[in-house]
């Protein structure tokens, strides 16, 4: 079917395909490493950047001479020879991470293995790498802490939450069940490495980088550098993948501009694959101790969640990682306490599904640990403590049609065939099993406005300083304005990632849709408007002195709703007034409905695996997922979301984890050949099923967010799955060979 052809009904809603589809395929689309390449910038230096190989200590010394000798060579710079930079305060949109950002090159500390001490400036990429390998750097090393048992510090204040009496519960509990989770520290290792290119015209600087927030890479610059945030354009219009780590502005974006400042010309950097394990953030180690008090039935009465996580020694980085066992469950008495412990390591960051993924793990692990114990089935046990308003909050939910999706998931799984018991499913050497787990994610809102601009020939530009880092952006804005202005798809562009483009909050936390997208749906609700207008009181329109709410537009034209005869198209109208363009801004502000409602996207997951019961390997043969998102605008592209975020689940659940050396902290897996992700031959029947919804009340155009969602839930479930395959119940992650031999 052609896209023209699904154009006769509304686009929002259809399977279309990604409008920046041929560019990136066929290479057009600029990254942000290219735009020298594709010629927006020109006389670029490159930049690349030396770092600390010891994790904690002062440096004593930088011999830059063999470096600075070589042909090419136009400066090094560290904090030998960098200027002092203000580093006013930062005006952006609030950090997780609470403290003192890092100060690139403006003392002689290291705080961490990989942090960079120097950056080589130099005509090619080739003799700047060559002269980085010149540098010598000494130090007075220290021994890093790198592990949650032996910290650099005092744990940062806790914070807390309780409600009820939880000792006096757990008394009175029938059953008891105590467990500790732990997680590894994973990294994102997107597609597209970070990168940067600064160019400085006189107190005005440019940069083309890597970012899911260009307004806040705006401030972040403007704060480091001491100048108006309007003295900075950032520029990003492809991003090659993210999950979250390009949601900061790292030391290495100060590093180009500092050095293109310094050596009086653009300035390019990009981050080796190497250097992205420690130049940008990662999912922090953390340590899940739950304990769990349920009664016969298998209603649970009380919880303590106690969190342990890392962080570095310069800020406090924390995610929502209580607000799963706050309202996941109906537990009257529940306590929770979060923790951070300052290591020798750089600050970690969001990661997909910040919070509640790492959260899931444990919950929905102890929750089928419960319904073991107790001789329930476990989907069940979690139907028996469905809570009918938020336990956290006393607000009803928006919607929660969690058991909608366990009865969809289990029907399609064949769930009431299984047998229970561990190792009573076999297909060869091959030990078969089959979990569930719960997934919900918050849906979160920012305040958003975009531009609108309906030109003579008929077409329409809408613009926002929203990104797309891969779930597509581009299209999904295009479909709304598209649906709200009348016209087919093709008729429509949407513009993004230029800080100079109407406010939009983080590209992040499943948030871009409901926010962008309800100002993308005002702007062009009132552009719609305006043209009728214009038409109503023209009297050359033939709608001239109709009532506005008796004309639509479809396909380009405005006509009456009972009369589609009587019209004009837009290019019509606009020519005859003599108006090269129509003009409007919207926007988009949540509403006390955010204090009103409990608002999430929930999600039943099914994993099924296999696992060699001589071997011990673990192959995931299928997962599916039911997910309450509220409306879907595209789903194609929605499809593509839940392919993506189960694969990042596999991966989470049996591959990635990042190894430090202790001794130095070094992270010795610093690559794709030793750091594990999933690849085609690991990736099974992975299904996702969405719920026919229409959550109003979470936002004005109905959607709940479904790219963070996906990812919850899938690693609980296939731990479940090896617990119900094998009989072993493992409780860190990631699973390897050695736990189930």
């Amino acid at each position: 079917m052609t896209q023209q052809t699904r154009q006769t009904r509304p686009a929002a809603g259809s399977p279309l395909s990604r409008v920046d589809g041929r560019l990136k395929v066929t290479g057009q689309a600029t990254y942000a490493a290219e735009h020298d390449a594709h010629g927006a910038v020109r006389g670029v230096a490159h930049g690349v950047i030396v770092t600390s190989t010891v994790g904690r200590g002062r440096i004593t010394g930088i011999d830059a001479r063999a470096a600075l000798a070589q042909p090419g060579v136009l400066k090094v710079i560290s904090h030998l020879n960098a200027p002092k930079l203000p580093y006013r305060p930062f005006r952006g949109v609030p950090d997780p991470a609470r403290g003192e950002r890092l100060r690139v090159f403006q003392d002689d500390r290291v705080r961490f293995f990989g942090q960079p001490v120097a950056v080589v400036v130099a005509e090619t990429l080739e003799i700047a790498r060559h002269a980085a390998g010149l540098v010598k750097v000494g130090y007075d090393a220290q021994r890093p802490a790198t592990d949650l048992g032996s910290p650099a510090g005092a744990p940062n204040a806790p914070d807390n939450y309780a409600r009820g009496n939880v000792d006096q519960a757990l008394q009175r509990a029938h059953t008891r069940l105590e467990r500790t989770y732990r997680l590894q520290r994973e990294h994102h290792n997107p597609m597209e490495p970070h990168a940067t290119i600064a160019r400085w015209d006189g107190d005005r600087l440019t940069v083309w980088d890597k970012t899911q927030i260009v307004l806040n890479t705006r401030a972040d610059l403007a704060s480091v550098f001491g100048i108006e945030e309007e003295s900075v354009h950032v520029i990003s219009p492809f991003v090659g993948g993210a999950f979250g780590s390009a949601l900061r502005c790292w030391p290495h974006v100060t590093i180009a501009a500092l050095a293109a400042r310094q050596v009086r010309r653009p300035v390019k950097v990009v981050l080796t694959r190497k250097q992205m394990y420690t130049g940008t953030g990662f999912r922090p180690v953390t340590e899940y101790k739950l304990t769990l008090g349920a009664d016969q039935r298998g209603r649970v009465s009380a919880a303590i969640h106690d969190i342990r996580a890392e962080t570095s020694t310069y800020e406090d980085y924390r995610e929502g990682l209580i607000d799963v066992g706050r309202m996941t469950h109906a537990t009257p008495h529940v306590r929770q306490t979060y923790r951070t412990l300052p290591l020798d390591i750089n600050t970690p960051t969001w990661m997909r599904g910040p919070g509640p993924a790492t959260a899931a793990f444990a919950i929905e692990c102890a929750m089928d640990e419960l319904a073991y114990e107790l001789g329930i089935d476990p989907i069940d046990l979690r139907l028996r403590n469905e809570p009918d308003r938020d336990p956290g909050t006393g607000v009803p939910f928006s919607t929660r049609r969690l058991r909608e999706c366990f009865n969809i998931g289990s029907r399609a799984v064949a769930w009431s065939k299984r047998d229970p018991r561990p190792r009573s499913a076999r297909d060869g050497n091959w030990l078969i099993g089959t979990g569930v787990a719960v997934a919900t994610y918050h849906t979160a809102r920012g305040a958003a406005q975009a531009l609108a601009r309906l030109d003579a020939d008929g077409t329409a530009t809408v613009q926002s300083a929203t990104s797309d880092m891969g779930p597509g952006t581009y299209t999904s804005m295009t479909q709304l304005a598209a649906d709200a202005l009348g016209l087919q798809v093709p008729k429509v562009r949407f513009q993004l990632g230029d800080s100079t483009m109407p406010l939009a909050p983080p590209h992040g936390g499943s948030m871009t849709m409901a926010s962008v997208g309800s100002a993308v749906q005002d702007t062009c609700d009132k552009l719609r408007r305006q043209a009728i207008r214009l038409a109503i009181e023209d009297s050359g329109s033939p709608l001239h002195g109709v009532p506005a709410e008796n004309v639509v537009v479809h396909n380009g034209r405005l006509h009456l709703r009972d009369n589609p005869a009587r019209g004009e198209t837009y290019r019509q109208l606009l020519g005859r007034n003599n108006r090269p363009h129509l003009e409007t801004r919207g926007g988009y502000t949540p509403g006390d409905e955010v204090e009103r409602f409990s608002t999430h996207a929930y999600g039943a997951v099914f994993a099924q695996v296999a696992v060699d019961e001589r071997l011990g390997l673990v192959r995931v043969r299928r997962i599916h997922g039911v997910y309450d998102a509220g409306r879907i605008i595209n789903p194609k592209l929605a499809e593509s979301q839940a392919i993506g975020g189960m694969v990042g689940g596999i991966g989470m659940a049996l591959l990635e984890h990042t190894i430090t050396d202790p001794r130095d902290g070094r992270i010795v897996n610093a690559n794709m050949a030793d750091y594990l992700v999933p690849v085609n031959a690991d990736i099974p029947d992975v299904n996702a099923v969405y719920l026919n919804g229409d959550d109003r009340t979470a936002d004005p155009i109905g959607v709940k967010g479904l790219g963070e969602v996906v990812i919850v839930g899938v690693a609980p479930a296939i731990a479940n799955a090896v617990f119900h395959a094998t009989g072993r119940r493992v409780r860190d992650l990631p699973i390897t060979i050695d736990a189930l031999l």
